[in-house]
This record gives C-alpha cells, sequence and structure tokens, in this order.
C-alpha cells in the first residue's frame, strides 16, 4: 500500500425533514440501510467501502463514511459520494432529525473491521483490544500474522505468538511502524539519487 498521510474530507450537514417520531428508526436499521447505499455510491466509483458509523445519537445522529482506494481518496472521491449517499436519504428520509454526513478517508492508521481487512493487511503493524481476556490479555500491539479459520495469528511484542478469535475482537486498527517509514524513505531516496546520478551520466 502506498506511504503518505492522506487527506481527510467532510461534508454537509445535511438537514433532513423531522419526522413524527422526533427520532432514528432504531441505529442499528439506520446503519444497515446507509451501508448499503454507501456500498452502492463506492461501487460506481472505483472506491471502497471500508466502514460505516452512525454515532451522536437520536436528536444530533452524524453518519460516517469511509472510502478507500489505491494511493488515497481524493477531495472529488468524497465529495461524489457524499452527494449520491446525501441524495439518497434525502429521497428515502429515514433519519427523522438534522444530521451530519461526513465521508472521509480512512487514514493511514485506518480501522480494521473483518476478515477482509486483516486478510489484506496481513503483515503490517496493528493493534487490536478484545472483548475478554485472551490468554489474560485485552490490549495487543504488533503485527498481523495471517487468518486462519475463524482466528488472527498475531505476533504480540510482550507476548509473543497469540491466537485471537475473531469474534472476541472490540476494537482493530494498523498501527504506524516510524522506524520503519523513515527506513522505506531513506531507501527510496537513494534510489532517486542513484537514478538521477544515472540520467547525468
Amino acid at each position: 500500500m502506498p506511504v503518505g498521510f492522506w487527506p481527510t474530507f467532510s461534508f454537509a450537514p445535511r438537514v433532513l425533514k423531522k419526522g413524527d417520531s422526533g427520532a432514528l428508526d432504531g441505529e442499528a436499521s439506520v446503519e444497515s440501510r446507509v451501508r448499503g447505499i454507501a456500498a452502492r455510491a463506492a461501487a460506481e466509483r472505483g472506491v471502497e467501502l471500508v466502514h460505516v458509523e452512525v454515532a451522536g445519537g437520536a436528536r444530533s445522529p452524524v453518519v460516517r463514511v469511509f472510502i478507500d482506494k489505491p494511493g488515497g481518496v481524493t477531495h472529488e472521491d468524497c465529495s461524489e459520494v457524499s452527494t449520491h449517499v446525501g441524495t439518497v436519504l434525502d429521497v428515502e428520509d429515514f433519519i427523522h432529525e438534522a444530521y451530519t454526513l461526513e465521508v472521509s478517508s480512512p487514514g493511514l492508521e485506518r480501522g480494521l473491521y473483518g476478515r477482509e481487512d486483516f486478510e489484506k493487511f496481513a503483515g503490517r503493524p496493528a493493534r487490536m483490544k478484545t472483548r475478554g481476556a485472551v490468554n489474560g490479555q485485552r490490549n495487543f500491539r504488533g503485527r498481523i500474522v495471517a487468518v486462519e479459520g475463524e482466528e488472527i495469528v498475531f505476533d504480540d511484542k510482550t507476548t509473543g505468538r497469540v491466537r485471537v478469535p475473531l469474534s472476541e475482537i472490540a476494537k482493530a486498527n494498523l498501527e504506524i511502524d516510524v522506524e520503519e517509514e523513515f527506513r522505506l524513505a531513506e531507501e527510496r531516496e537513494r534510489q532517486k539519487k542513484r537514478g538521477d546520478e544515472g540520467l547525468g551520466a
């Protein structure tokens, strides 16, 4: 994956007509419906839908949509997805309060939300928190090794290799390895200098 600090873009708020209930139709239901809308918008524009979440409660809901693509998303990507999602939400009108719609990149330390994410980023540094203790531990920091069956094989910096059931993971995200990033940047700079010297020969 390309290295760099990708921008985050947010759009709206979009104001909807207030319904009789003055509340969300149920946060889980709203999140599921928004995910379907956002998935279609992302697919049509050739970007990956990373995650959708609804926060803020019934009175001031915030709908967050995270999208990505190789090399990072652009302002135009976020704007187009935001317009599509916001337009469909306005038409379907299942959020009964004024809400804020945010469409952004997941950032370099992106969240990991399911099996496909762990498979995609095998070998990368990450942090995980589990719902219950796994081998007496709930917080893990290290490197994703692999996905085997329903478990994540993880090399923890403190306790070594551990198997964590996918169902036990409460939160996980990639982690920047600063030393590795500097090493890669130096290597790219050396390669660039060698290339420049070759052109000048």
